[in-house]
């Protein structure tokens, strides 16, 4: 492969912000954006909109017409060489007349990885690979996530008090944060392909869990109620706003057999998963017997199955705790309202106990201030964000 320059790194930026258009409707293939450009100025702009539709690399050659003869195509992600819905991108790449391809991350999908510049090299194409492969990572890494786990990235939301509540005394818990901060939390929904809480959030604050507002294209966003007792009435909007079909309930059949019918109707999608025990809550002889909630590592392995490539979880404070015990937590974003609810009020991870030698505990990647509002984005020390494998091979 030959050398990268800096202007291959300015236009690797432009490609791999176009790939940002793509999230939260591309699943289960990755949001892929593309830049082509002659002597260093571009002549189009591609992105992936949804499955079944032109990869960014086709979406950008099309728009380029006969000016891709001869020029540098920029590509977040390495070209695909193996047909699917659609045909290979390295086909397409060679009859366009590409005379260099600039690629930032390698696949993760076996059937692809490390064979694009093998073929294009063969036609007579320079490729370069790992261009930027770190800041392509973002958008990439739900799909290398399902590609190698088998289930989704999850992204778990939550917002407190400076005394680590998430509701007052009183149980109310609409708004810690202020306007700014719930406009992210809109853009983070918008990057996900689910939207995922507890029968108690569900039940207490009744939301809605879509995205502010619907991309042209790509798939809608979905909304995952856990609820294993059948706990949600048919009354709640996730059931009502007209929109039922794009609501997945996670439940078991046996604890919530005079719901499941009722959820059906709607037009939800109903899952009946197998049943987990967390630890206790309690401690010494007091301590309350564990109770039954749905296995999370299989509902997150259904969502895989399915296709889903990035869960957001928004809580509640139970479903945040197994999460967090568990190990199933990705990234963390704690948003921080400058508050004091004092006890009682429910802490964000109260519900399981941990010691402090073997508490799970996570590396901070940023601060950033929303209004008057803190937000920590934090990685599990256990697996931090890291790049080694995206590589070119």
């Amino acid at each position: 492969m030959k050398t990268a320059t800096d202007i291959d790194e300015k236009l690797m930026r432009e490609a791999i912000a176009e790939a940002t258009l793509g999230e939260g409707g591309t699943r289960p293939n990755p949001p892929v954006g593309a830049v082509l450009a002659k002597d260093g100025a571009i002549v189009a702009r591609g992105h992936h909109r949804r499955a079944g539709s032109d990869h960014a690399e086709v979406d950008c050659l099309k728009k380029a017409g006969a000016a891709a003869r001869g020029a540098t195509l920029y590509v977040s992600l390495e070209p695909c060489s193996t047909a699917g819905r659609v045909g290979p991108c390295t086909s397409a790449i060679v009859e366009a007349g590409v005379s260099r391809v600039v690629y930032a991350a390698s696949d993760a999908n076996p059937a692809n990885s490390g064979r694009a510049a093998a073929v294009l090299e063969s036609a007579g194409i320079d490729v370069v690979g790992g261009v930027l492969a770190q800041e392509a990572l973002p958008a990439l890494e739900p799909f290398f996530t399902l590609v190698r786990t088998g289930r989704p990235f999850v992204t778990l939301k939550m917002a407190q008090s400076l005394d680590g509540a998430i509701a007052d005394h009183a149980g109310v818990a609409k708004w810690i944060t202020g306007a700014e901060a719930r406009a992210e939390v809109g853009r983070l929904r918008r990057r996900a392909d689910a939207v995922m809480v507890g029968a108690g959030t569900i039940t207490a604050d009744d939301p809605s869990l879509l995205r502010p507002s619907e991309p042209e294209s790509g798939l809608p966003g979905m909304r995952c109620a856990v609820d294993a007792r059948g706990a949600i009435p048919g009354t709640a909007k996730i059931f009502t706003d007209g929109l039922a079909s794009r609501t997945i309930i996670a439940t078991n059949s046996a604890l919530a057999t005079s719901q499941i019918g009722k959820w059906a109707a709607t037009g939800a999608a109903v899952w009946d998963l197998p049943l987990a025990f967390p630890p206790s809550t309690g401690g010494g002889s007091s301590a309350a017997a564990p109770r039954a909630a749905i296995d999370l590592r299989a509902l997150l392995e259904k969502f895989g199955r399915e296709g889903y490539m990035h869960v957001l979880c928004e809580g509640g404070a139970a479903l945040a705790s197994a999460l967090v015990s568990e190990g199933l937590v990705d990234e963390l974003h704690l948003f921080v309202a400058p508050a004091v609810f004092g006890r009682p009020s429910l802490g964000v991870f109260g519900s399981f106990p941990h010691d402090l030698p073997t508490a799970p505990r996570f590396n901070i990647i940023s601060v950033q201030r929303f209004g008057d509002d803190i937000r920590l984005v934090l990685r599990p020390k256990s697996h931090p964000l890291r790049c080694s494998p995206c590589l070119p091979v």
